[in-house]
This record gives C-alpha cells, structure tokens and sequence, in this order.
C-alpha cells in the first residue's frame, strides 16, 4: 500500500496519511512478526583524498573531511553525518509519533551539536575518547497542542527514536578485515 503525501498538504491530512500507512505496517508486522525485523545496508569506498563515496539503498551520500583535516570540505564529515542522522531520525520520530497519538504538530525544528576532542581521534591523548564528549539536542515544536501534550510526545520520541537509541546505548559492532585488492 502507498500513500502519497503531497507537500502543500495539511497537517491533518499529513497525520491521516501517516496513521493509514502505520496502520498497514502494524498489521503486517502482527500477521507476521518476522517483516518487523529489518537489515539496513551501506557500502562504500575512499575516493580522492578522505573523501568517501557511500552507497545506501539507491542513493549515494559523499562523506569528506575539512582541510584542516586533510580533506577538501566537499561535504559534511563523518561526525556530522552522524548528527545529521540523529537530526532526521528526530524529525521523522516526532511526525509518527505526534500522528500516532494524536498530538497535532504543525512544524518540528531540531538543532543537534556535540562536542569533540581531535585528541581523542588522532591518539594524542589515550584518556580522551575519539567519539562525542556531548551531544545536545534542541527540538522546537509548533502547533496548537498543549505544552503537556508535547512533553508526551518528546518522551515518545526519546523511547522510539532509532538514532537516539544507537547514540543512547553500546550497539554491538563487529569488523571483519580482508585483505587484497580493494574494491
């Protein structure tokens, strides 16, 4: 089943939509709960200098680091994919979500910084992770619910969001190195 939404659509028929779309996944799922298990995939290879070349599905995302780094800055580095994901993975959560219990939402607005140590990354300094320190996340909700409502909704989002989840809570990663010709 496909549901268009056009944008000049309403919120409301925004929220219709989203609820007869998630109606359909949810009973497909409870008629048969191996479709709610999902293999997400991404490949890739180095291009010209730290810039990478990332296939997702049948898009491709270019990942590249500043010069300070030794990139061209053609495109948003690692780290800041990763806060763009959690950004999108929010705005996403807060649509289904507010459609989801009824909450109108007019607009949803996320701004997502984080703090990093270089030293971390470059092993100046072992005591220092090269990951985020911090991570801090703003959400700006528009629409005519209650504050009450929308702080029901941001603890939805903070349950159900994916992105957070992975950022929340040690996923297991395993790596498996091969050797010989790349590509």
């Amino acid at each position: 089943m496909s549901v268009t939404t056009p944008r000049d659509t309403t919120a409301d028929e925004r929220d219709a939509a989203l609820r007869e779309i998630l109606a359909a996944s949810a009973a497909r799922i409870e008629d048969d709960p191996d479709r709610a298990h999902a293999r997400l995939r991404a490949g890739g290879a180095g291009g010209d200098g730290l810039r990478a070349e990332i296939r997702v599905g049948r898009h491709t995302v270019v990942v590249d680091e500043p010069p300070a780094l030794g990139g061209e800055g053609a495109a948003p580095n690692p780290v800041e994919t990763a806060l763009a994901a959690l950004l999108s993975c929010q705005v996403v959560t807060y649509r289904i979500w507010s459609a989801k219990l009824g909450i109108p939402l007019d607009d949803v607005r996320i701004d997502v910084e984080g703090d990093l140590d270089l030293r971390g990354f470059f092993g100046l300094d072992s005591a220092i992770r090269p990951g985020f320190a911090e991570v801090r996340v703003v959400v700006t909700l528009d629409g005519p619910a209650t504050p009450e409502q929308y702080r029901e909704l941001a603890a939805a989002v903070d349950e159900h969001c994916p992105v957070l989840d992975v950022f929340r809570n040690a996923t297991p990663v395993s790596t498996r190195v091969v050797t010989g010709e790349a590509g």
